[in-house]
């Protein structure tokens, strides 16, 4: 598919719907989800099928949430906080895993692009700069999406400690706060149980 007709497509929409703008994070994110589940052979997860372990909060995340159905709410969405374009699909049902991450020299920084987007970021561009920006913005988000998968990305088999399936537990009162708190999630102190915002408060022990 070309950058524009996957721009036209209904999975990508549904990306920009959630995450509200187009931006090279969200086509990465789109290209990394796609490059993963067509290594696994896998779907998009109505439950809890799939796996999905992103390195990075940036707004590919977003992509990845939409495109493989793993969510926080579901359990199946893990973040790690490396900083790193790195997205990692793990399949429950043939226990395979698949690391997709970013070539070094798959996306090189566009000077004048960056440069632009300090300035909007800060509040300080004026109302041709600002164009100016949102035109670089989209066509840098075009290229990535005109780019081969394996331009862009290594993959590589891993195996992986499967997550625990999401749990649904009875949630109690918190003996400091008093607000209700998944029991699994608490600790128990002075035959009390807390949830951990109150733990190592001052008088929580």
């Amino acid at each position: 598919m070309t950058a524009q007709e996957i721009l036209n497509s209904d999975e990508f929409k549904k990306c920009l719907d959630f995450h509200g703008h187009l931006c090279p994070g969200l086509s990465i994110g789109y290209k990394a989800a796609i490059a993963g589940m067509e290594k696994l052979k896998a779907q998009r997860s109505e439950d809890e099928e799939l796996v999905a372990i992103v390195e990075t909060d940036a707004c590919c995340a977003d992509a990845v949430q939409v495109m493989t159905g793993c969510t926080f709410g579901k359990g199946n969405f893990i973040y790690h906080d490396h900083g790193k374009m790195v997205f990692s699909f793990i399949s429950r049902e043939s226990g395979k895993g698949i690391r997709v991450s970013m070539r070094p020299d798959a996306f090189i920084p566009d000077e004048k692009h960056m440069k632009l987007m300090q300035k909007v970021m800060a509040g300080t561009a004026d109302n041709s700069q600002k164009k100016r920006f949102y035109e670089l913005h989209r066509q840098r988000s075009l290229d990535v999406l005109n780019m081969n998968n394996d331009e862009l990305f290594e993959l590589s088999s891993v195996q992986l400690e499967m997550p625990e399936q999401a749990r649904i537990d009875k949630s109690i009162p918190c003996g400091i706060c008093g607000e209700p708190t998944m029991r699994s999630k608490m600790i128990e102190t002075n035959n009390s149980r807390i949830c951990r915002d109150c733990h190592g408060k001052p008088g929580a022990c």
